[in-house]
């Protein structure tokens, strides 16, 4: 199209992760915020092989394994962009140096609050030999969780019971910005992820709404302390945690303790996930990709790019799955939701129309967005683009944010607006 200026996107994440164009008229103020590390280089093998050799404040994996009868390796779902099956290998080799055998070795999803994760999404995420090989479980939040105590916040700390009767514990992961730990990875493979629905409950509800807890906050993030905590309560071994490209790829690894080398890897990710903060936009295009099936992180990041008096604020969520089954932030009827759930009468703030885009209609997933009434729906991008420029005309000031569920802007105001996490 002539006069136009067009930006690439990354989409589909775990189908097949593909581009789609977006064009603007070419008289529009546009600026893409890529990420400081959304380029980096992939790691490699002997990158990640070194990383195992020298793991920090713990032995290696083969070390710690020797001697040891049973082992869980625990690892997130499709709503994480971490490559298991890229990294999985590395921890097999290890136990295999110990004399570890396959039968002692089991594979639970850490899928917290998530729906359970099928054999499509297994092989996903996995790949296809570890599920003939291994025992490979989902995590249940409801039952056969083992009571540890409480926590110094006062959660009671309830740990899948399979896990708690391994002597080997250990978690493969990525550290991405989150709203409530400041950044992921490290103990949440624990908390949330294979903790009962009452801890992850009080954990999130008792302590997301401290001043603390935001996107990018670490420092101080009393969430993040209390999930530390748990994951010393449930004796988690070590932590395998990478930080990816906008290729999904893996540029570092942190292995080792999950205290130690998560501090470590968010001293890196403070500056690989930031980017540049434009303020006072008519448009901002939050495309959804890493954590597409988790949508609602998006209007909180992206909200605040848009002039005071309110603008227009896009959502690109392409993922032929909807989005993630949540037992505790989504609904479950017209006027029933999870215990965070919580209805939404509004817009985000500065946010005058909304519009989510996917070829793929899911209504009731705009339950974690804004009302349902509020909610503009659009399948293609060029419908986006004529109803834009039916309300700007030729001059209008856009922000594109490459992927709001996986980065952050240091310099953006303070003006969230509450999400489920």
């Amino acid at each position: 199209m002539a006069d136009s200026r067009t930006v690439r996107l990354p989409q589909m994440a775990w189908y097949g992760d593909t581009m789609i164009d977006i064009d603007f008229p070419g008289s529009w103020e546009v600026t893409v915020c890529h990420t400081h590390g959304h380029s980096a280089l992939a790691l490699g093998d002997a990158g990640i092989r070194k990383a195992f050799a020298n793991p920090i404040g713990t032995k290696t994996i083969r070390e710690m394994a020797r001697g040891k009868k049973e082992v869980v390796i625990l690892f997130d779902d499709l709503t994480r962009a971490t490559p298991t099956h890229a990294l999985l290998p590395y921890v097999l080799e290890e136990l295999g140096q110990a004399g570890i055998t396959d039968e002692h070795i089991r594979l639970i999803a850490a899928i917290g609050a998530h729906g359970v994760m099928n054999g499509v999404c297994l092989r996903k995420k996995l790949g296809e030999e570890p599920m003939e090989r291994f025992l490979v479980y989902n995590h249940n939040p409801y039952e056969f969780c083992t009571p540890l105590g409480s926590s110094s916040q006062g959660v009671p700390v309830v740990v899948n019971s399979e896990v708690m009767r391994c002597d080997l514990k250990i978690g493969i992961g990525s550290i991405v910005p989150h709203p409530l730990a400041g950044f992921g990875g490290g103990g949440k493979v624990i908390l949330p992820g294979v903790s009962s629905v009452e801890t992850i409950s009080v954990n999130h509800n008792k302590l997301g709404g401290s001043p603390t807890v935001d996107v990018g906050k670490y420092e101080g993030n009393i969430a993040r302390a209390d999930i530390d905590e748990a994951a010393r309560m449930a004796g988690l071994d070590v932590k395998v945690d990478a930080i990816l490209n906008l290729k999904r790829e893996v540029t570092a690894l942190f292995v080792g303790d999950v205290v130690q080398e998560h501090r470590e890897g968010v001293k890196l990710a403070k500056t690989h996930y930031a980017a540049d903060f434009t303020g006072d936009c008519d448009i901002v295009i939050a495309n959804c990709y890493f954590k597409a099936n988790e949508v609602t992180l998006a209007p909180r990041v992206a909200h605040p790019f848009l002039k005071s008096g309110g603008g227009d604020m896009v959502l690109i969520a392409i993922t032929p799955e909807g989005q993630i089954t949540h037992y505790l932030a989504r609904t479950f009827g017209s006027n029933i939701g999870g215990r965070t759930w919580f209805e939404r009468s509004s817009l985000p703030p500065n946010t005058r129309r909304l519009t989510v885009m996917s070829p793929y209609p899911d209504k009731v997933g705009a339950d974690w967005t804004g009302p349902y009434d509020m909610v503009n729906r659009a399948r293609t991008w060029q419908e986006v683009r004529t109803m834009l420029e039916k309300t700007y005309g030729r001059t209008a000031k856009v922000a594109v944010i490459p992927d709001a569920t996986s980065q952050y802007f240091p310099g953006e105001p303070a003006l969230r607006t509450p999400s489920a996490v």
